[in-house]
């Protein structure tokens, strides 16, 4: 067992793992599961027991999950990361086609809001049963 600078006493279980990357430890399993972490070390128990390299890639998941990131362009990325003779030329690819694809979507969520707020507008809101809200939704 080694102790960090920051306390932490390597390898640390699931639990420990979870917290310190900020993911659950369902997530963890699910990540180890796609293969974006190497199957870890266990304990003669069977308990998996993660090293601080596994911690730092599971930090490095979760931000690119939180930048919208697919699962198959964060395998992609991981690889390139852990592969110090990478051409940065492939990261940038990916991060390029992945900010195009979120200029797609926020131009498709910007008119659903307009058409919801159109409607909204149209609508009465009264003890009555018309309602242009459902009849567009209906249509």
């Amino acid at each position: 067992m080694k102790v960090a600078q920051d306390g932490v006493a390597w390898p640390v279980n699931i639990g420990e793992a979870a917290r310190l990357s900020g993911v659950s430890a369902k997530m963890v399993r699910h990540y180890e599961g796609l293969g974006l972490l190497p199957r870890v070390a266990r304990t003669d128990s069977g308990y998996r027991q993660y090293s601080e390299a596994e911690v730092h890639t599971l930090r490095f998941i979760k931000r690119a999950r939180d930048l919208g990131f697919s699962m198959e362009e964060i395998g992609g990325l991981v690889g390139l990361w852990q592969n110090r003779r990478r051409a940065s030329a492939s990261v940038r690819r990916i991060a390029q086609k992945h900010a195009e694809e979120l200029e797609q979507r926020i131009v498709a969520m910007q008119e659903m809001q307009r058409t919801l707020k159109h409607l909204i507008h149209c609508c009465q809101g009264d003890e009555r049963p018309e309602c242009p809200i459902l009849d567009e939704l209906a249509r």
